[in-house]
């Protein structure tokens, strides 16, 4: 019988056909947490013994150490208009090892925990992304990566002493015009020939685009399809997909234009090359390694992209909570703090909440690939979803600083981020089809328990495999829709939950019901859709949004236990759970809506109405957003550690410096203030901004002198902090003449010409 079903199925195609390299793909990395929810049955207990790790003391030593010194020696804005980083700033970066995280100890590397690469990433790139390419290609997928893991003895002393010194500054080649996030199809060919002299050469002709540091880089990864038509190295005519290094000012080889990247301008650009000639041995690996170079960068991607994106994206959302949690406080209109708007307030609290979330789900995934584990269907989770909420956060708070984030100069703190954030989205795999065809779509096969045994087992044409997995499957399956059920008549009441802050446990119940519901959904999909699902991008763009949400909440919740349970946190953990399971509860509606065929009229007609009545979460409501907003809107230690991580300038510093200045102060005195409007309210003052009554309240003896010159000191700060760029003419209309002349905004009479010279007065003390 079951040899019967299994020539059926592939008869019919019922199971999808995997190629050699979707294949490669599949069988990179790891399954991890991300296994229990297509199972239908997210383990908490293990979920909760994985790592969440911390930095090392030589890595913190560095972040505090050389990593301020980088970001104090770039003026990001004079980076910003230039487009250019200076050679001091360049030098200081391969002195100190900045290009050699990734490389072992032995060649010269600092061997870096991928979390501490991630953090020092996140760090550098949200003060200038300009700078920070030079810091996160050289630490990625490329050359020093390969040869560590690829390459022969000889490369690895010949080259990593040199990446790690920066005496190579590499870029990888990847992308080409008709080959971007289907990189299987790259064109560059390269052709095995025999010289003149005898020995075995490499013809390459190529045309790649959107490669980072390629005008400046003198060391190239190259992805090529190898081609041997007489068979020189023994294997076949045609070889695959092969990675070769190239170098600068070979023959042929052409390099140094420019792309011009919105947002943030950076070395970018194409590499060009007609009849390149290398030898074999300059394939990563030597001509042993030629045709593997697909499962390289699937290896390496496997948990790759967990680390070098994100990372920005989430030093972007830092930033951006530093900043509105500041402003929100600092600007005021009709008389009180815009803060204390509702609608200010409701976008401030997501920000914070959110941005929790997601500095969770880094670290987590990061702790993960510190102890080996590389899973790329979380690693693309990661990279598609913390770039999208950052980007969505971005804009919440351009929203917060209004006129403020829309004018650019010196004192502008998130409008670079802002425009440079589609950047994020769109490279190392556009996110849109990360989502609607890497994380379901090859999710599915990888991470389901049975389902790559069964596919495997079909096309080996091995019936007591098929048999073993098939009835396995079906076990499962009808397993999981009395697990549905229950949990759902029960709203998870009843599923184990570890031991856990009690204020959570909510939170792991709807996850462990949400997971069941994934997984039976799951199924059906690979029951009623089988071969035909990577062509239903728009159905698995919601599956793969319900796996992301569930392992953002389950990351949040990670991060509130390894922290040990801060109270003063779980207004951010209940935002944060209550939006990811509102999330969750839309992409389940949007899967029932949109299953079609015989199935989906069955999944619409028994368990959409259920659902909607009995949902996982709605979204967070109105005191869920006050009590985040809150956070992060007073100065104060949780203020701090929630932005731990971004570059903190001096008081005297434009934009986030002064902002801070005027936040600090007007912490201090709000008992102050506090005083005066209590005063207020008993008629010993008129009405009025306590702070400029605070010289009448100190006349009547409500408040002290000290205390009114307190005061007066926040009152100058914070008009000094909500000031934006003003221009001279021959500044805004040439750009050549840097800083010079640029009126930084400071509110006093004092300044009488605006006129003034940023560098000798150091952007106005």
């Amino acid at each position: 019988m079951f040899s019967l079903i299994m020539k059926w199925m592939q008869s019919n195609k019922i199971l999808p056909k995997i190629s050699d390299t979707e294949r490669q793909a599949l069988e990179a990395g790891h399954v991890w947490i991300d296994g229990g929810f297509f199972a239908g049955k997210p383990d908490f207990d293990e979920i909760l013994r994985q790592p969440y790790s911390l930095l090392n003391a030589e890595e913190q030593a560095f972040l505090d150490g050389p990593c301020e010194e980088l970001i104090a020696m770039v003026d990001q804005y004079e980076v910003l208009r230039t487009k250019k980083v200076p050679d001091d700033v360049l030098a200081f970066i391969k002195a100190q090892g900045f290009m050699s995280f990734l490389i072992p100890k032995q060649y010269g590397g600092k061997e870096f925990s991928p979390l501490a690469i991630s953090t020092i990433m996140a760090k550098i790139n949200v003060h200038s992304f300009t700078v920070g390419t030079y810091v996160v290609i050289p630490n990625s997928l490329g050359a020093a990566e390969l040869i560590k893991h690829y390459g022969t003895e000889d490369q690895k002393n010949n080259y990593l002493p040199k990446l790690a010194s920066g005496e190579y500054i590499p870029c990888f080649g990847l992308t080409e015009p008709t080959a971007g996030s289907d990189a299987a199809s790259i064109k560059a060919e390269g052709e095995v020939f025999r010289d003149d002299n005898g020995d075995i050469k490499i013809r390459l002709n190529f045309r790649k685009r959107y490669i980072t540091l390629a005008p400046v880089s003198n060391l190239v990864t190259l992805a090529c399809k190898l081609t041997d038509p007489n068979n020189l190295l023994g294997k076949g005519e045609d070889i695959g997909i092969t990675t070769v290094l190239i170098h600068k000012g070979v023959e042929g080889f052409s390099s140094g234009d420019h792309h011009d990247p919105m947002g943030e301008s950076f070395d970018n650009g194409p590499l060009i090359g007609k009849d390149v000639v290398v030898s074999v041995h300059d394939i990563i690996g030597g001509p042993a390694n030629a045709g593997n170079g697909w499962r390289m960068l699937m290896e390496q991607l496997a948990g790759g992209r967990a680390v070098s994106l994100p990372a920005g994206a989430i030093g972007a959302s830092k930033a951006v909570v530093a900043t509105t949690g500041a402003y929100s406080m600092v600007r005021q209109q009709f008389g009180i703090q815009i803060g204390l708007m509702e609608g200010v307030e409701e976008k401030v609290g997501k920000i914070a909440a959110l941005s929790y979330l997601l500095e969770a789900s880094r670290v987590f995934s990061c702790s993960a690939l510190n102890a080996g584990i590389h899973p790329p269907v979380v690693s693309a989770v990661l990279k598609s979803y913390t770039t999208e909420i950052s980007q969505a956060l971005g804009k919440d708070g351009m929203d917060v600083c209004a006129g403020a984030g829309v004018m650019q100069g010196p004192n502008n703190i998130l409008a670079k981020t802002y425009c440079s954030a589609p950047v994020g989205v769109t490279v190392e795999g556009a996110n849109i089809l990360t989502r609607t065809l890497i994380i379901f779509g090859q999710g599915a096969t990888r991470c389901h328990p049975y389902a790559l045994k069964v596919v495997d087992a079909v096309e080996k044409d091995d019936v007591k495999q098929f048999r073993n997995s098939l009835v396995a499957w079906m076990v499962q399956f009808v397993v999981g829709v009395f697990r549905v059920l229950f949990h759902g008549v029960t709203r998870g009441i009843f599923a184990s939950v570890p031991d856990v802050a009690p204020e959570t446990k909510t939170y792991y119940r709807r996850l462990i019901w949400a997971g069941a519901r994934f997984g039976f959904l799951t199924n059906m999909a690979m029951f009623a859709i089988g071969g035909k699902l990577k062509a239903r991008g728009k159905l698995t763009g919601r599956y793969a949004d319900a796996l992301a949400w569930m392992l953002l909440g389950t990351a949040t919740l990670r991060r509130f236990e390894a922290e040990g349970r801060k109270a003063e946190d779980l207004p951010l953990v209940d935002y944060a759970l209550t939006h990811a399971l509102s999330e969750t509860q839309k992409a389940f509606e949007g899967i029932y809506a949109n299953f079609d065929g015989a199935i989906g009229s069955i999944l619409r007609f028994f368990m959409t109405l259920p659902l909607r009545i009995n949902p996982l979460a709605n979204p967070p409501s109105d005191a869920m957003s006050h009590e985040a907003a809150q956070t992060i809107q007073r100065y104060n230690e949780q203020y701090l550690r929630l932005i731990d991580g971004i570059h903190l300038p001096n008081n005297q510093s434009p934009g986030l410096g002064r902002l801070l200045k005027s936040f600090r102060l007007l912490s201090e005195v709000e008992p102050i203030l506090a005083r005066i409007h209590e005063a207020q309210k008993l008629h010993k003052l008129r009405r009025g901004s306590a702070e400029e009554l605070a010289d009448e309240a100190k006349k009547l003896g409500i408040i002290s002198e000290t205390e009114a010159g307190l005061v007066a000191m926040a009152l100058a700060a914070r008009l000094e902090a909500i000031e934006v760029d003003v221009f001279i003419p021959e500044q805004y209309y040439r750009k050549d003449q840097g800083l010079k002349g640029i009126y930084s905004g400071a509110p006093t009479d004092e300044l009488v010409n605006p006129v003034i010279d940023l560098k000798e007065k150091e952007l106005v003390e």
